[in-house]
């Protein structure tokens, strides 16, 4: 987590918000991941300012959220690019707010936040800010299967491979849609769109030649000018698709691709100890150009140990795939100890799995975790015949249907409610289409798995609750059509 001496910054808690109330002042909630160069820079230039300092301290109750740590927090209050700064009122709400604000700038800022404040100007008075709605439903003339199907194709970039447009992600869903789509039909149109990405992020700026593995994403649409932090959620998800395509379409280079990943997990991210891996690590772009360039040695760019559940059990289950696929017993070895590990820390019967442990288990009750968790407890079962993985699947996937199912629309909200720093936007219920298809996918598994037919059910439920948002998510769509299919519906 980053840090700057100079402000009193205060966690996101409720009493943060009551003192705020107590001494009649607005918020200044501030959000950055570890792995944001830019982020690290507003917080030793713009923070590290005496004026700005003495306005925060004087005028605000400065709350500090780690994005990553809190990705409902984030969700909520983000303006989609990191850092972000947001001003709020003591009840949580958004007054205005802004991304990277230099210095001279941010005193400014301060100076007429705390003036319209005093002054009872209402939220949203002073810029736009804050999170984007949740998406309608939509009435019963949803896009068909087939229809999300031909429009995540029509998303595709014939150009440069991948679908969309600047800035560009490397979206696995949509080329594990055409990579099955193709193993269906065999059709020139479906394999082209899966090689060309696939070709086009492990051969070009998206990956790290020097050190391996993925940066996050690409400036241009012909993936040029990465962001380059490297981020474990990003490099489980590319591993597990390169795994996939060397088994679907028998290419060695893609096994070679998933090889290079795994070097660059297991040499910076993995704790060769005690197993696991570490969360992120941060951009330095002068220090890839140093390498890529043959310049002398930098300092390398800092990693966030922080051992996070949901990527953690993510990596899991790709480097199950990934040692299966490639015969590699001590990957698959590493992999049950890391499940083991994040289990003995970051479980707790009845109460599922923390989102993250940095000395102790914080933060629990967020959907992704257990999710992600129980697919990969699964995976382990699937891998070893060990019912007591399967035993934990299944409590967590009841764990989430206890806490944070949607009895009346189906499908789950993003958190469980209750907790004693549920102020402002916290307050909403949130369902997150991603986390819901994988969700119906797992819930069809347990069904099988446990010979349960309530999870089959929940399943349904779940993608029909999914099913008027699809439309809405552009290439992401393939999540639903992908869950559709698994779900047998």
């Amino acid at each position: 987590m980053l840090s700057t001496a100079a402000i009193a910054w205060h966690p996101w808690r409720a009493e943060s918000f009551a003192r705020a109330r107590a001494e009649n002042k607005p918020v200044l909630l501030w959000m950055a991941p570890a792995w944001c160069r830019h982020s690290a820079g507003m917080d030793s230039s713009t923070f590290g300012d005496a004026d700005v300092a003495g306005l925060v301290n004087a005028q605000f109750v400065a709350v500090r959220v780690d994005a990553d740590r809190r990705p409902d927090i984030a969700d909520r209050y983000g303006l989609g690019a990191w850092p972000t700064t947001v001003f709020l009122t003591p009840a949580g709400d958004v007054l205005g707010g802004g991304t990277y604000i230099e210095a001279p700038r941010l005193a400014d800022v301060l100076r007429r936040v705390s003036t319209a404040f005093t002054n009872g100007l209402p939220a949203g008075a002073l810029a736009k800010a804050g999170s984007s709605p949740q998406p309608a439903a939509a009435g019963d003339d949803a896009a068909t299967v087939e229809q999300l199907t031909e429009q995540v194709t029509a998303a595709f970039d014939s150009d440069y491979g991948g679908f969309g447009t600047a800035p560009k992600f490397p979206h696995a869903s949509p080329v594990r849609l055409a990579l099955l789509l193709y193993k269906e039909d065999g059709s020139d149109q479906h394999r082209d769109i899966a090689v060309t990405t696939l070709d086009a992020m492990g051969w070009g700026p998206l990956h790290d030649e020097h050190d391996g593995g993925f940066f996050r994403c690409a400036r241009r649409p012909d993936w040029g000018e990465p962001d380059d932090e490297k981020l474990l959620d990003v490099n489980a998800s590319l591993l597990d698709l390169y795994v996939e395509a060397y088994d679907r379409l028998e290419l060695t280079r893609y096994f070679e691709r998933a090889e290079d990943v795994l070097r660059y997990v297991q040499t910076w991210l993995a704790d060769p100890v005690d197993a696991g891996w570490a969360g992120s690590q941060r951009a330095d772009p002068a220090y890839h150009a140093a390498a890529r360039d043959s310049l002398t040695a930098r300092e390398a760019p800092p990693v966030d140990r922080t051992l996070y559940t949901d990527w953690n059990a993510a990596m899991a289950s790709a480097a199950l795939k990934a040692g299966r696929v490639m015969n590699d017993t001590a990957l698959s070895e590493f992999a049950i100890r890391s499940l083991e590990r994040l289990a003995l820390l970051c479980y707790r019967p009845g109460a599922g799995v923390a989102h993250y442990f940095d000395g102790e288990a914080q933060v629990r009750g967020l959907l992704g975790d257990q999710i992600t968790m129980a697919i990969a407890q699964l995976d382990a079962f699937e891998a070893t015949g060990n019912i007591v993985y399967e035993m934990l699947a299944e409590e967590l996937a009841l764990y989430a249907v206890g806490t944070m199912w949607d009895e009346e629309r189906g499908g789950f909200f993003d958190r469980a409610a209750g907790d004693e720093g549920d102020v402002g936007l916290l307050g909403e219920r949130r369902k997150p289409f991603v986390t819901n298809c994988a969700a119906a996918r797992l819930l069809k598994r347990l069904g099988h798995a446990a010979k349960k037919p309530r999870f089959t059910t929940l399943a349904d439920r779940t993608v029909a609750a999914m099913h008027p948002r699809a439309a809405a998510e552009g290439p992401l769509a393939a999540e639903f059509v992908l869950a559709v299919r698994e779900t047998g519906q």
